[in-house]
């Protein structure tokens, strides 16, 4: 079961240091997941618009925050949120979202085409090529969104959504920051296995990926990977914290029911040859990457961070203590990335 865990799992995020699993906000309105969540609408603070809009003909589902006091008659800086790989934008990008528009900057998170609320057939399609044009469909709706600036845009990239930001980020210089959370690098893990574990499998798993995309074009019939829904007792039991403080983040803690780690498994065909290091040198822009020194990715943020040579300024800024996925929820963690999100973008959209 644990090797099937680790096998199927994409970047997931948390679990508390007592494995206390109960879930966070069951009720709240919104349908948000994280700690002290909005749970309504009040003037004078920090409110959060439900907004929907097509890209490439397929309706994104998303949440736009703004600052208190928003005023249209204003202009203000917006930031882009990509959320992790098997999340959903009432997860930690929400949460994230929501303490950057109270810092003052119009913020939108959406859910990936093909998965949570948005649309799109087959279901939970995750190919890197979606996730990058998510993002630039992020920025070309939130350009237009009122009162925001469009010469002020930033991004920032959760866990998976980290590496798709590096790559939205080379080409669309309509972002003139970017930022990662704990970057988790979707392409060299689904094809070098997790700590690169699985380099002796790989050209089996395209064989396998490629029969996956034949039998949907002849049968219809959709191959799924990442299914495996472990007991309390086995999550305890995962060796590494990636997968085990995942498990209990996604599946307990923090669960949503758009969140889930299923994926059509003829997505590897493109993810396998996907790699968020590569061009990293067309990163211009100023670039700041957060990860936890205890955190079992942190080896992803180093080793794309060096190649952004170009890059206007560049940081590696480590949160001393914080596994991957404490990052998400752990309020000293947190407020430590937020200050340091906040400093970054203060100077880089202004």
């Amino acid at each position: 079961m644990i090797n099937t865990i680790k096998m199927t799992m994409v970047c997931i995020g948390f679990t508390l240091n007592t494995f206390a699993f109960g879930q966070i906000n069951q009720a709240n309105p919104f349908g948000l997941v994280y700690q002290n969540a909005i749970k309504q609408n009040n003037e004078g603070a920090v409110q959060i618009h439900s907004v929907h809009y097509s890209l490439n003909g397929i309706t994104i589902a998303a949440n736009v925050y703004t600052p208190p006091g928003y005023d249209h008659a204003k202009k203000y800086a917006a930031i882009v949120i990509a959320h992790p790989n098997g999340g959903v934008k009432e997860q930690v990008s929400g949460l994230y979202a929501q303490h950057l528009a109270n810092r003052g900057y119009i913020t939108i998170v959406a859910d990936a085409a093909y998965q949570g609320a948005s649309g799109g057939q087959p279901r939970n399609v995750d190919k890197p090529a979606n996730r990058i044009e998510d993002i630039h469909g992020m920025a070309d709706f939130i350009s237009k969104y009122p009162a925001v600036d469009a010469d002020k845009i930033g991004l920032l990239g959760i866990c998976g959504g980290g590496g798709y930001a590096l790559k939205a980020a080379q080409g669309d210089k309509r972002f003139k920051s970017v930022a990662t959370l704990s970057m988790f690098n979707s392409g060299r893990v689904r094809r070098n296995g997790f700590l690169d574990k699985d380099v002796a499998t790989i050209q089996a798993r395209l064989a396998k990926a490629s029969q996956a995309r034949e039998q949907e074009v002849l049968t219809g019939e959709i191959s799924y990977l990442g299914t495996a829904n472990p007991t309390d007792e086995e999550i305890r039991k995962i060796p590494t914290d990636l997968y085990r403080e995942g498990y209990a983040y996604y599946y307990r803690t923090h669960a949503h029911p758009n969140s889930t780690f299923r994926y059509a498994e003829s997505s590897l065909v493109d993810l396998m040859t996907f790699d968020a290091n590569t061009n990293m040198d067309l990163i211009n822009q100023p670039l700041l990457m957060i990860a936890g020194s205890k955190a079992d990715t942190k080896y992803m943020s180093e080793e794309v961070f060096p190649n952004a040579i170009n890059a206007l300024q560049k940081e590696l800024f480590v949160l001393e203590g914080a596994t991957h996925i404490e990052t998400y929820w752990k309020e000293e963690y947190v407020k430590q990335a937020l200050d340091k999100l906040g400093s970054f973008y203060g100077i880089t959209l202004n």
